[in-house]
C-alpha cells in the first residue's frame, strides 16, 4: 500500500486547512480519516458537507448510526466500524443493537432492523432495491424521504470507507476497545 501523509492543520494543503480547522473545532482533534483526506481538499470538503447534511436528516441520531454502521459492515471498514461503535456508545445506543450491527446479525428492535435490512440492500444491490423491499421499509414506519436519506448516509460512508481502504487509515486513540474485524461467517 502506498504511504499517505497524515496531515496536520499546519502541514495540510492550503485548501484543506479551513476544513481541518472546522473538523478540529467539532471533534476537539483531527481524526486520522480527515488527516488523510486532506490530500484532496475537495474530497475532505465533500465528505464533511455530506456528514453535516446527513446529521440534519429526519433520521434520528440512533437511526443515522444504524445506516453508518451497516454501510461500514458491508464495506468491511475496520476504521469506521471502530469509530462509529464509539459514537454509538456516546449517544447511548442499546448495546445489543451495536453488537448485532458489528456481527452482521438481525437487530433486536424491529423498526431499526427494517432500517438495517433496507440499508444492507441499498449497499449490496447498489441502489437496485426491489419495490417490494422499498414498500416493506415504508410499512415499517419510514418515509420516502427516509429512503433517499439512506442513500445520503451510504454515500457519506462510501467516501470514508473507500478512503480508508486505499490509504490504510490507522485507528485513532478514542476508538480503543472498539477495534473490529468482519466476522468470518458474514
Amino acid at each position: 500500500m502506498s504511504k499517505f501523509t497524515v496531515y496536520t492543520q499546519d502541514t495540510a494543503p492550503e485548501a484543506a486547512k479551513p476544513v481541518l480547522h472546522e473538523v478540529k473545532k467539532a471533534f476537539g482533534f483531527i481524526p486520522n480519516l480527515q488527516a488523510n483526506m486532506a490530500h484532496s481538499p475537495e474530497l475532505l470538503a465533500g465528505y464533511t458537507a455530506l456528514w453535516d447534511l446527513f446529521a440534519k436528516s429526519s433520521l434520528t441520531p440512533h437511526e443515522q448510526q444504524v445506516v453508518y454502521l451497516t454501510a461500514n459492515f458491508e464495506h468491511n471498514c475496520h476504521y469506521c466500524m471502530a469509530g462509529h461503535t464509539t459514537l454509538a456508545k456516546m449517544i447511548k445506543m442499546d448495546a445489543a443493537v451495536i453488537a448485532a450491527l458489528r456481527a452482521g446479525t438481525a437487530l433486536p428492535d424491529a423498526r431499526l432492523e427494517a432500517l438495517h435490512r433496507f440499508t444492507t440492500l441499498v449497499v449490496r444491490d447498489r441502489g437496485f432495491v426491489a419495490e417490494a423491499d422499498v414498500e416493506a421499509f415504508i410499512a415499517a414506519g419510514y418515509t420516502r424521504r427516509n429512503v433517499l436519506e439512506v442513500v445520503l448516509g451510504v454515500a457519506t460512508k462510501v467516501m470514508s470507507n473507500y478512503t480508508n481502504h486505499l490509504v490504510g487509515t490507522e485507528l485513532d486513540s478514542f476508538m480503543a476497545g472498539n477495534e473490529w474485524t468482519k466476522p468470518a461467517l458474514a
